[in-house]
C-alpha cells in the first residue's frame, strides 16, 4: 500500500527563494492519500499505521519468535511497547503515530532497511525524548551504503511558528554527540546481522565506518536527514475528491513549507560542521482530522493490549 507522489525533487526545483544557500544538499518528498465516496480515506491511512507498526515497535527476532503465532500475536505485543500520549491536549499526541508513518515511507519510497526499531529501543531504554526517531540505512550498492536518522512530527497545522520545534530536533540530531551515540547503538545491535540485503563485506564495512574510533567528518557525505512532517490540512479536510484544482493547491503549498522550513533550518544549523554535505529530505504528508486519527489509532492499541 503506497500513496501518490506530488513532488519527489530536488529542493533547488521547489525553492520560493533564491537568496537560501546551501540548497543542493536537500530534496522535497510531497505525499498525497487519495478520496472514496465522498470522504478521504480515512481506513486506508490507518490501515497503513497498522501494516508497518510491527516492524518499528519489535526487534528482528521478536517477530521471528512470534511469526507462528500468528498476525494478531504480533501486533498484540507490538501496541504493548507503544508510548501512548493520551491526554487530549497532551504535549506530543499523535508523535508514535509520525514515527511509525516515517517507517513506511522510508521503506517504501527510499528502499531503507530499519536497522533500528527506534519505538522498541526508546521503550526499553526509556529514553522516549533523546535520539533520532528513525535510524535507517539503505544499500546502494554491493560497496557501499547510505546512513538515514530521522525526524518526525505530527501537527495540527504547519504554520511558520509550529516549524521551530522540528529545526531545533534536526539541529540537536547532527550534533557529534548524538550522531556518534546513534552509531554506538547501531554496531550495537544483533539486528543488523539478520538483514539478507546486507552481504558480510557490507556489514563489517558499516561496523567500521560506524565505530566511535572513526572520526564523524567521514560519516556526513553518506548522511541523510528525512524529515517527516505529518499535518491536518484545511484544504484536505473540505476536499470530497482529488481533483487537479486541489493536487496544484497541495503542490503550492508544499513549495511554500519546504521553502520556509529550510529557511529556518539553515539559520540554525548552519554552524553546524561540514553541514553543506549532508544531505535532508523534508516529507510532507496532509491529513483531513488529526484528531480523528489518533483517537482511533490510541483505542485500538488498547483493544490489542487487552
Amino acid at each position: 500500500m503506497t500513496f501518490e507522489i506530488l513532488v519527489k525533487d530536488i529542493f533547488d526545483n521547489a525553492k520560493l527563494d533564491n537568496t537560501l544557500t546551501p540548497t543542493d544538499n536537500k530534496f522535497v518528498l510531497g505525499l498525497l492519500n487519495d478520496f472514496e465516496n465522498g470522504s478521504w480515506r480515512f481506513d486506508k491511512f490507518q490501515n497503513y499505521i497498522w501494516d508497518n507498526i510491527k516492524e518499528t515497535a519489535l526487534s528482528h527476532s521478536e517477530r521471528k519468535a512470534l511469526i507462528d503465532k500468528g498476525e494478531g500475536s504480533v501486533l498484540t505485543q507490538a501496541a504493548k511497547k507503544l508510548r501512548l500520549v493520551e491526554g487530549e491536549k497532551a504535549f506530543g499526541r499523535g508523535s508514535e503515530i509520525a514515527e511509525i508513518v516515517l517507517y513506511g515511507i522510508m521503506k517504501d519510497y527510499y528502499s531503507a532497511l530499519p536497522i533500528v526499531p527506534k519505538i522498541f529501543y526508546k521503550q526499553n531504554v526509556k529514553d522516549e525524548a533523546k535520539g533520532s526517531d528513525s535510524v535507517h540505512i539503505v544499500v546502494e550498492s554491493d560497496d557501499k551504503f547510505s546512513l538515514w536518522f530521522g525526524e518526525s512530527k505530527f501537527y495540527s497545522s504547519i504554520e511558520d511558528a509550529r516549524l521551530d520545534k522540528i529545526v531545533e530536533s534536526v539541529n540537536d540530531s547532527i550534533s557529534l554527540d548524538k550522531i556518534k551515540k546513534e552509531n554506538s547503538i547501531i554496531t550495537n545491535l544483533s539486528d543488523i546481522n539478520d538483514f539478507d540485503k546486507v552481504s558480510p563485506e557490507l556489514r563489517a564495512k558499516i561496523k567500521v565506518s560506524l565505530s566511535q574510533e572513526e572520526s564523524i567528518d567521514n560519516l556526513k557525505p553518506i548522511l541523510n536527514i528525512p524529515i517527516l512532517l505529518l499535518y491536518e490540512c484545511k484544504q484536505t479536510k473540505s476536499q470530497t475528491t482529488l481533483t487537479d484544482e486541489y493536487k496544484n493547491d497541495i503542490i503550492n503549498t508544499y513549495k511554500d513549507r519546504a521553502t520556509a522550513y529550510f529557511k529556518k533550518q539553515i539559520e540554525k544549523c548552519k554552524g553546524i560542521h561540514l553541514y553543506e554535505k549532508i544531505n535532508f529530505h523534508i516529507i510532507l504528508f496532509p491529513v483531513a482530522d488529526k484528531k480523528k486519527i489518533v483517537d482511533t489509532f490510541i483505542l485500538k492499541a488498547k483493544a490489542h493490549r487487552e
